[in-house]
């Protein structure tokens, strides 16, 4: 691997400088998601089968989960904007109580 490869976090977006191999239990320094998952393979691919573009990779049922795939490269994840409206929403829904009290 290439010293200085940048992953970016599926979850939060953080983008994080790696200078070593992606392992499996390695999570993001944000959000503690996992890191070594297939939302954060540069394989991914919601419209292929089994949701990867690597033909050999095995299927796996949580996209999210730390797993053990050997074809795993990290890439640059699309920001969930999702996760941004979730959050978006709390606050909204917390400032509404704050007024009430």
């Amino acid at each position: 691997m290439d010293k200085g490869k940048t992953i970016r976090c599926f979850k939060c977006g953080t983008e994080i400088i790696l200078d070593r191999r992606v392992f499996r239990q390695d999570s993001c320094k944000n959000c503690k998601s996992f890191l070594h998952c297939c939302l954060n393979c540069r394989f991914y691919d919601p419209l292929a089968a089994h949701e990867c573009r690597e033909s050999e990779a095995g299927w796996t049922r949580d996209k999210e989960a730390a797993n053990f795939c050997d074809y795993f490269e990290p890439g640059m994840a699309p920001v969930r904007k999702d996760v941004n409206k979730q959050d978006e929403a709390r606050k909204k829904l917390e400032q509404l109580f704050k007024k009430g009290n």
